[in-house]
């Protein structure tokens, strides 16, 4: 993907990962190093990936067995504020127990309702010492960290302790804790081994930073390795991660970068050819920003709205104030820099600034935003162009 920034190029990626359910890694080329100078291999980048797939597989489980996790803390919680009781005599007859179970339920009913959320109870909860671990994790030595935590448990919080908190804690926690023990996590990362390599997502964003042969010595030597360290990695490989072997043969790599400086025929001749599929992304226009601003389901002028509304302004947005603001946009962008769809967030700020700045004590509360408004608050920064370079 060819095109200015701000135009769209990560999120037509994340749109399709979303679609399709693929697990969706976004990550920058210019993080790698060749291998044996200091930074991150590019076999990481197949590990960030599972582990995304990871998280999601669980997510999906988690929502499998939320009723049934929900149901196994209710009975915890009753058994910590009504533990049940001891038997004296073991062969007493059952109808000793039913003041208990009265009693239980009445609990429980007070619970469901809402009426115990500060009580406190205790719980054991588990220590977390793992910190130097997850240090080694990040610093491409996460099978050392692994392997250190399943010899040494205790180190790794294994043990626990005694904690009194409210309800309303110790539901998250044991909900958490009941989840966990509830889902199979073998039977995850299998899945997510499998939903990898069959539809795995890579978008490798400002691939143009790494184009260029080299030209000498210093920073720019490990340029032309990295991208030989990539070549195995798109075209087809094994990967040993944490939670097993990964073949890259299906995952889908999307390059992406403006290429407004270097060009795609710098790229070493086996990586453009491991890129077969080309496409060029215009500048946004007009047309564009209107439909930005209006139709997502987190529109910014959606936010702006509701941000407003916390204050009780009431904030409504005229046709002639939206087409004004996208004018600005798509003119800013042609004499200025292009930073596509960014610029709008710029521009609204400009707008509503006074609004926004006053919002607590301002009277009247409910305002209509036409293009007379937008002109008004703009008119000194578009008339200055100088000005105009710093502030829009």
């Amino acid at each position: 993907m060819i095109g200015p920034t701000g135009v769209g190029k990560t999120e037509i990626s994340r749109r399709l990962a979303k679609l399709t359910s693929s697990p969706f890694l976004k990550i920058e080329a210019s993080k790698f190093t060749e291998v044996g100078y200091v930074g991150r291999d590019v076999e990481s980048i197949v590990r960030d990936l599972v582990r995304m797939a990871i998280d999601m597989v669980r997510q999906e489980k988690i929502e499998e067995v939320r009723d049934k996790a929900g149901s196994n803390v209710e009975d915890r919680i009753l058994d910590l504020l009504l533990p049940p009781p001891r038997r004296r005599d073991p062969a007493a007859p059952e109808e000793e127990i039913p003041p208990f179970e009265e009693t239980r339920e009445k609990f429980r009913k007070q619970l469901r309702d809402g009426l115990l959320e500060d009580r406190l109870v205790e719980i054991d909860v588990r220590e977390r010492t793992s910190a130097p671990f997850e240090v080694l994790s990040g610093s491409g030595m996460e099978d050392l960290g692994i392997q250190i935590s399943e010899l040494m448990p205790g180190l790794m919080g294994g043990k626990t302790k005694k904690r009194k908190v409210k309800i309303h804690e110790a539901r998250e926690y044991l909900l958490a804790e009941e989840q966990q023990r509830l889902i199979d996590m073998d039977q995850v990362a299998r899945l997510a081994i499998e939903r990898v390599e069959h539809s795995g997502i890579v978008f490798l964003d400002e691939l143009d930073k790494i184009a260029g042969r080299e030209a000498g010595h210093g920073p720019e030597v490990s340029r032309e390795g990295v991208q030989r360290d990539l070549l195995p990695i798109v075209e087809g490989t094994t990967v040993n991660t944490r939670y097993g072997l990964v073949k890259t043969d299906h995952v889908l790599f999307i390059g992406a970068g403006a290429f407004n400086v270097a060009k795609p025929s710098d790229l070493i001749p086996e990586l453009q050819g491991r890129f077969p599929i080309r496409v060029e992304l215009t500048s946004l226009v007009k047309e564009d920003f209107v439909r930005i601003l209006t139709e997502p389901e987190n529109a910014l002028l959606k936010q702006t709205t509701a941000l407003l509304a916390t204050e009780d302004v009431r904030i409504e947005f005229a046709a002639d104030a939206i087409d004004e603001i996208a004018q600005v946009a798509e003119d800013v962008n042609r004499e200025a820099e292009d930073i596509g769809a960014r610029r709008l967030h710029t521009i609204l700020e400009k707008v509503m600034e006074e609004i926004s700045f006053r919002a607590p004590n301002i009277k009247p509360k409910h305002f209509v935003i036409d293009r007379a408004y937008v002109r008004a608050q703009l008119k000194e920064i578009l008339v200055n162009q100088d000005l105009r370079r710093f502030i829009l």
